[in-house]
């Protein structure tokens, strides 16, 4: 049973995200809200446990992000893999649900960089290690990129088109399945293929530089 659909996605499109606001304009509403969120966060979390135990070793247990903070509902539902051996780096697998789409990608979490094992010069390995051809249909965006942008796919890049414009810049790539497309999808193999795919680049980051 495939328990992410497109009526996920429509959960966030939400004028209030924080709930003072929503005790100002829709307070009848916040019942609902907290009752839709609760239900779609328990499907999203199963379905990251299902892949989870597909994945094993040498995963470790995967990150889920609550569908609340305490003062606001989140504005997607986000969840990342690790290997056990890299719980202290930054580089993710990282697995989000928004009111566009399904995204899996390899990416920098910036939020950890700071205690990270290593940094986005070495997370960058992997564009060295890219196959062009292996991922020429995968898409590919900058960090910098809203999670909401049409993002490319590898083919339509050269290699000059992926120059760092800085120190701090970095590039995520990965899968993405649209809104439409969810309700014909196996969600849980979908994130599984993609980050099987996306495991020579995710090793990459944590070469040791010659």
């Amino acid at each position: 049973m495939n328990l992410i659909n497109a009526s996920a996605c429509e959960l966030f499109n939400l004028p209030f995200f924080q709930f003072a606001q929503m005790k100002k304009f829709c307070p009848e509403e916040i019942p609902r809200i907290k009752a839709d969120y609760k239900a779609h966060w328990e499907n999203w979390k199963a379905t990251i446990l299902q892949a989870s135990t597909e994945l094993g070793a040498p995963f470790a247990k995967p990150h889920i992000e609550s569908w609340t903070n305490g003062w606001q509902v989140r504005g997607h539902f986000f969840a990342y893999f690790k290997y056990e051996d890299h719980l202290n780096s930054a580089a993710i697998l990282s697995v989000l649900l928004n009111s566009r789409r399904l995204s899996v990608s390899l990416d920098w979490h910036c939020y950890r960089a700071d205690r990270s094992q290593i940094n986005v010069q070495q997370y960058n390995q992997w564009l060295e290690n890219v196959d062009f051809t292996t991922f020429a249909e995968f898409d590919i965006w900058r960090g910098d990129e809203s999670e909401y942008d049409d993002f490319r796919q590898v083919k339509t890049l050269s290699p000059a088109d992926l120059t760092l414009r800085s120190d701090n810049d970095f590039w995520c790539i990965g899968r993405n399945a649209e809104k439409a497309e969810l309700d014909s999808l196996d969600a849980t193999q979908f994130i599984v293929k993609s980050i099987r795919e996306l495991l020579p680049l995710y090793e990459a980051c944590h070469r040791k530089s010659a």
